[in-house]
C-alpha cells in the first residue's frame, strides 16, 4: 500500500510537473504582493470537452491548460441547468438568481457587482465582449434588469456606471442621445478597428463596432472587426492609466452560439480567437506581477463529446479545413436547394453522399444550420447531445497573486467573492 501511494504521489507530479512548476514560481514572486489588477475571462458555453477538442484542433495544449486550478459548479437559483443571465449574475455578485435575471434577486433586489465595488473602491472598470455588450454576460456585471431581453434598460445602466471601457458590438442599442450624454460624461466614442488601434491613451472610451454582435470569428478579420486580443490590449492599456488598478470582464460570447448550433468548426475558431485575447492578459499579468487573471465558463452548451459513432478517435482534419459556419452555408443555398452538394464542398473538404445531400434539401428552414453543422460534425467524429446548455461542471483557470484561492471545485458564486478578496473588498 505504502508503494502504491508513492507511486501515485511520483505520477501526479510527472503529470502536472509543468503546472505545478509555473504556479510555484508565480505563487513565490506574487504570495505577498496586493491585487492590484484583476482580468475575469469567461469564454461562454465553454467547458472540458471544448478544452480537449480545441487542443485536438490545435495540435498542442492550449495557453491555458498549464493554468488550470480546478473546477466549477454553474446551476442557477431555479435549476441545475442555468442560462447566461443566472450564471453572469453569480459570477458578478456571488449571489444566486433565476435564469433570465440579471444581477437582481428572484424577488427583485439588487445585488452589488464585483465591477461596481471596483469602481467604488477607485478602480477603473472595463467589459469587452464579442456579444452586444448589452447581452446578458456583460450584463450582469453593469447593469441591474428583472429580464435578459430588456437590452434597451442595460443601455443607459452601462454608461450611468461610468465603466471606464466598453467594448463590443450592440450600437442599435444606444440612441444618438445617450451618446451625446456619454461624450458630455467623458467617454470618447468609436466605431472601428482602426479608431481601437488609437484608443490606448483615451481615459473613457465606447467602442460599439457593429449594430448587434461582431461577426463569428471565421469572417471577423475579413469584415475589418477587432479581434478579441485587439479589444483586450486596448482596454488594458487605457484601464492601467488607473493608478489605483482595474477589474476588467472579457467574454468570449460566440463559444456559447456555436455550441448551441452545433457548429464545431466555429467553435474551434472562436475559442482561438479567445485564447489570443488570454495571451495578451497573461503577457501584461507576468509583466505586471500585481495583475490576477482567472478564467471560467459560465456553463456548457450543446453537450459536445470528442468521439462519436461508436470509434475511439476524432478526425480535425475536417474542422480545420472548414471555412464557413453553417449559418453561412445555409445562406448560400439556392431556394430549391439544389447546390447543396457544391456549397458544402465549396466550403468544406467533404464530399457528401446523396443521402446526406438529401437531408439538406429536406430540412426545415429553422434546422437548415444544423443540418449541415452535424454532417461536418459527424465526419469530424465530434458529439452533441443538445442545442442548449447543460448542466456539467467547468474548468477554472488561475494565474498570478492569489491564484491558489481558485483551486478545487468551488461554485460560480465563489469567482465573485474570491475576487473580492484577492482585491481587499467585502463584496
Amino acid at each position: 500500500m505504502r508503494k502504491l501511494f508513492v507511486f501515485m504521489i511520483a505520477a501526479g507530479l510527472v503529470v502536472g510537473g509543468s503546472i505545478g512548476a509555473t504556479q510555484l514560481e508565480t505563487k513565490k514572486e506574487t504570495e505577498d504582493a496586493a491585487v492590484k489588477n484583476v482580468i475575469l475571462m469567461i469564454p461562454d458555453g465553454f467547458s472540458s470537452s471544448q478544452a480537449a477538442a480545441y487542443r485536438w484542433f490545435k495540435g498542442e495544449n492550449s495557453i491555458m491548460d498549464m493554468h488550470l486550478v480546478g473546477m466549477m459548479k454553474t446551476y442557477s437559483a431555479n435549476t441545475a441547468v442555468t442560462d447566461s443571465a443566472a450564471a453572469g449574475t453569480a459570477m458578478a455578485t456571488g449571489e444566486k438568481t433565476n435564469n433570465g435575471m440579471i444581477s437582481m434577486s428572484p424577488n427583485g433586489k439588487e445585488f452589488k457587482t464585483i465591477l461596481e465595488e471596483s469602481k467604488e473602491n477607485g478602480k477603473a472598470a472595463g467589459l469587452v465582449v464579442t456579444s452586444a455588450i448589452t447581452h446578458a454576460t456583460p450584463a450582469a456585471f453593469g447593469s441591474h434588469v428583472a429580464s435578459r431581453s430588456d437590452q434597451e434598460k442595460i443601455a443607459p445602466q452601462l454608461i450611468e456606471q461610468d465603466i471606464d471601457v466598453l467594448f463590443g458590438g450592440g450600437a442599435r442599442y444606444f440612441s444618438e442621445s445617450m451618446m451625446k450624454g456619454a461624450a458630455g460624461k467623458g467617454y470618447t466614442i468609436i466605431k472601428s478597428r482602426d479608431a481601437l488601434k488609437k484608443s490606448g491613451e483615451m481615459d473613457k472610451v465606447i467602442g460599439l463596432f457593429t449594430e448587434e454582435a461582431l461577426a463569428t470569428a471565421l469572417e471577423r478579420s475579413r469584415k475589418n472587426q477587432p479581434s478579441l486580443a485587439e479589444m483586450t490590449s486596448s482596454a488594458i492599456e487605457i484601464l492601467t492609466q488607473n493608478k489605483d488598478g482595474f477589474f476588467l470582464m472579457v467574454e468570449g460570447s460566440q463559444i456559447d452560439w456555436a455550441g448551441h448550433a452545433n457548429d464545431a468548426a466555429w467553435s474551434m475558431h472562436e475559442i482561438k480567437d479567445f485564447e489570443g485575447a488570454v495571451k495578451a492578459a497573461l503577457n501584461f499579468a507576468e509583466q505586471d506581477k500585481q495583475t490576477l487573471v482567472v478564467i471560467a465558463g459560465d456553463h456548457e452548451t450543446g453537450g459536445m463529446t470528442v468521439g462519436s459513432n461508436d470509434q475511439y478517435d476524432v478526425n480535425m482534419d475536417v474542422i480545420r479545413n472548414v471555412i464557413a459556419t453553417g449559418d453561412k452555408m445555409a445562406e448560400e443555398l439556392s431556394n430549391d436547394r439544389s447546390n447543396a452538394r457544391e456549397v458544402v464542398e465549396k466550403n468544406t473538404t467533404l464530399k457528401i453522399t446523396d443521402k446526406q445531400e438529401q437531408l439538406i434539401k429536406e430540412a426545415t428552414e429553422e434546422n437548415l444550420p444544423m443540418t449541415i453543422n452535424r454532417i461536418i460534425s459527424d465526419k469530424a467524429l465530434i458529439g452533441w447531445t443538445t442545442s442548449v446548455h447543460t448542466g456539467v461542471d467547468v474548468p477554472v483557470y488561475a494565474y498570478g497573486p492569489k491564484y491558489e484561492k481558485f483551486a478545487g471545485l468551488i461554485n460560480n458564486t465563489d469567482i465573485a467573492h474570491k475576487l473580492a478578496e484577492a482585491m481587499d473588498f467585502n463584496l
